[in-house]
């Protein structure tokens, strides 16, 4: 498809995004990035400030100074990871990597906020967010306390996904994202000798058993038309070959779409926890720790959304999501007080084998920066026209 923006700001924000790449910083420690958003705002004159520590937030003001803001959103931060992709410009500091597509949302809405600059006789003021720490699931709430959300009406975001192909964005109703919980289980048994596991309470043992028994949850305690996840990502315990662990501790993660299931998944490992450390007279702690709510897209937004996508890649490429995406995403804490969406950008790169987010292989064509960043504005435009005829009433 014919690339959105102009030649010379298409290159400006591959540009940044090449650079964000070669320096990624892990949640809360996005100084340089937050330095170089900050610049490239300054180049355009957009007036922001620091929030949430390493964030940014950037306001485009209306003619109806007071009138609710658009907010658009982008997150900043990289993931743990030893980058393998032989990129030209793979990242130069070790076992970081931006491998979930970040540096390429806030290229994105870099680009967006270029657009916006041009604009004239702005009537309802848009504001970016440059989000840390999406990958902790702590970001949105400490922008949300740092102002992000003040007198919004609508927040909107989206992400780069190598499941789909370049020039489609994905809109759809509903759930898009699963809710995320993390679940940390401590086993406390008795140690002792390999050679004499009677005098013992293997925790081992003990957390195997958990490992399988927490399986069973999604298999045959929730309806199989609720998309669910129970997964156990961490086993840590003992010390020696021929030593009987004293101690393990299991944690993992929790996802699902539906309030009531996430509620059921959480007494559902509580009550097999303390079930099989009394079969075994271990002493078993669980302890949850609540995330990021489902991210739920309302009709009402979608229809503005899809309206904004047909604009840019025209209606026959806005799609919708082909399977539950169980992935989690705390743009729900933004949508848990103010109505937004959330799309997903095409980006499989042609004749490429598709690696996952996450992977220390991950990448995307470059092209869906312009598609983003003309979205963003577009949707800037259908949503300030929405609150347009709100005011009038």
């Amino acid at each position: 498809m014919q690339q959105p923006l102009s030649e010379h700001l298409f290159t400006q924000i591959v540009n940044f995004r090449r650079d964000l790449h070669i320096h990624p910083e892990l949640s809360y420690e996005e100084y340089r990035t937050q330095e170089q958003i900050a610049k490239y705002l300054d180049n355009l004159g957009v007036p922001h400030r620091k929030a949430a520590n390493t964030g940014i937030i950037a306001e485009f003001p209306g003619e109806i100074a007071d009138a609710p803001r658009v907010v658009l959103r982008a997150d900043t931060d990289a993931l743990p990871i030893v980058e393998e992709t032989g990129l030209s410009f793979a990242s130069q500091n070790h076992g970081v990597m931006h491998a979930c597509g970040h540096d390429g949302h806030t290229s994105m809405l870099l680009g967006a906020a270029s657009l916006l600059a041009e604009e004239k006789n702005r009537k309802i003021p848009v504001r970016l967010i440059f989000q840390p720490a999406e990958e902790k699931a702590n970001g949105a709430k400490d922008m949300i306390a740092d102002g992000a959300l003040d007198n919004a009406a609508m927040v909107f975001g989206g992400h780069i996904d190598r499941h789909y192909p370049l020039g489609t964005i994905v809109v759809s109703k509903g759930v898009v994202n699963a809710s995320s919980d993390k679940f940390t289980i401590t086993i406390d048994g008795q140690g002792g000798h390999a050679a004499r596991p009677h005098e013992t309470i293997d925790a081992v043992v003990v957390g195997s058993l958990l490992v399988m028994a927490l399986q069973t949850i999604v298999s045959r305690e929730v309806n199989p038309a609720h998309p669910s996840v129970v997964t156990v990502g961490h086993f840590d315990a003992g010390s020696a070959h021929n030593v009987i662990a004293a101690q393990a501790r299991l944690s993992g993660t929790i996802r699902s779409q539906d309030q009531e299931v996430r509620e059921m998944l959480q007494t559902s490992i509580k009550r097999i926890s303390a079930s099989i450390g009394q079969l075994h007279g271990a002493n078993i702690e669980c302890e949850i720790t609540e995330g990021t709510p489902p991210v739920n897209n309302p009709a009402d937004m979608v229809a503005l959304c899809e309206r904004a996508a047909a604009q840019v890649v025209t209606e026959d490429n806005v799609k919708e999501l082909e399977v539950a995406n169980m992935g989690g995403e705390d743009f729900g804490d933004y949508m848990a007080i103010v109505p937004g969406c959330y799309v997903r950008f095409g980006s499989i790169i042609a004749e490429q084998t598709p690696h996952p987010a996450h992977s220390s292989k991950f990448d995307f064509d470059e092209r869906v920066l312009g598609i983003g960043a003309a979205y963003y504005k577009a949707i800037a435009r259908v949503a300030s026209e929405e609150i347009m005829k709100t005011l009038g009433d």
